[in-house]
């Protein structure tokens, strides 16, 4: 395992074991904050969400990203955007800006038990596609999260989505239409309201450009187990930190990383 990946491990653990017992106010369940699975949550009125999460992958590529979600003005409707950051692990590498999201999305469904959140976002070309950080043209995803609470200790989420991007380029510039497909279900055990074991599945299958009109497909599948944890305090804030082992299966057996979370959720008032 890399020098990088113990010391993340060994400063999550570190930063557990306080946590798990020792919170400033009433405990506050933890809802919308999954790691390669969306929730079907959206932000709650006069309350707003900042997300970064760190996946390292072996060979040395990795992705952090960063999401601000903004209830308008009430959880019926949620705008967000996402800002990547990526390191490839082509050779050689390459680390720059990826392609933001601009994010809409519609809570169509919330009740006691079951929550249903439609979200279509605009991709915007900042990559660089010469260097492979990027399609280099705007594109269109859509993801269709369902969540269900089965019991009061066990929550599941559902993801289905697509991406189309007209005329992405390849690095030397070559143009074709892409499609994409993603997909994913977890299983959330609540310890606690503030302390969760996660196990998600989640992949993707898509296209890549190849030559002028020619594009390949690509695939990939990870299972991701994990935990997540709450700190809670009486200003309403709630931080929630959490570390997970994607290991990949399938189309991408012998590839395993980590992933670091971090979320800040607070009142605007």
């Amino acid at each position: 395992m890399p020098t990088s990946v113990r010391t993340l491990l060994a400063l999550a653990i570190f930063m557990l074991m306080p946590a798990v017992n020792a919170y400033t106010a009433e405990e506050k369940k933890i809802q919308d904050n999954s790691f390669l699975i969306e929730e079907a949550y959206n932000q709650e009125p006069g309350v707003v969400q900042h997300i970064q999460s760190w996946q390292y992958m072996k060979g040395g590529g990795w992705l952090y990203t960063f999401t601000q979600e903004w209830p308008v003005p009430g959880q019926t409707h949620q705008l967000s955007y996402t800002l990547p950051v990526q390191r490839t692990d082509s050779t050689p590498s390459e680390t720059g800006l990826g392609d933001v999201l601009l994010n809409y999305r519609y809570q169509a469904l919330f009740t006691e038990k079951t929550a249903f959140a439609p979200r279509l976002s605009l991709i915007l070309p900042t990559g660089d596609y010469h260097k492979g950080l990027g399609a280099g043209t705007v594109g269109f995803q859509t993801n269709l999260p369902v969540s269900v609470e089965l019991s009061d200790k066990v929550v599941t989420h559902l993801n289905l989505g697509f991406t189309y991007a007209p005329d992405a380029k390849d690095e030397a510039g070559n143009k074709a239409d892409t499609v994409g497909m993603n997909y994913g279900a977890s299983v959330i055990y609540l310890a606690s309201p503030n302390f969760n074991l996660m196990l998600e599945v989640a992949g993707t299958s898509g296209q890549s450009v190849t030559g002028p009109g020619t594009t390949k497909s690509e695939s990939a599948l990870f299972v991701n187990p994990g935990v997540r944890w709450a700190i809670n305090f009486a200003s309403g804030l709630q931080i929630v930190p959490g570390i997970s082992f994607p290991i990949g299966v399938g189309p991408s057996d012998h590839e395993y990383g980590v992933l670091a979370y971090l979320s800040f959720e607070h009142s605007l008032f």
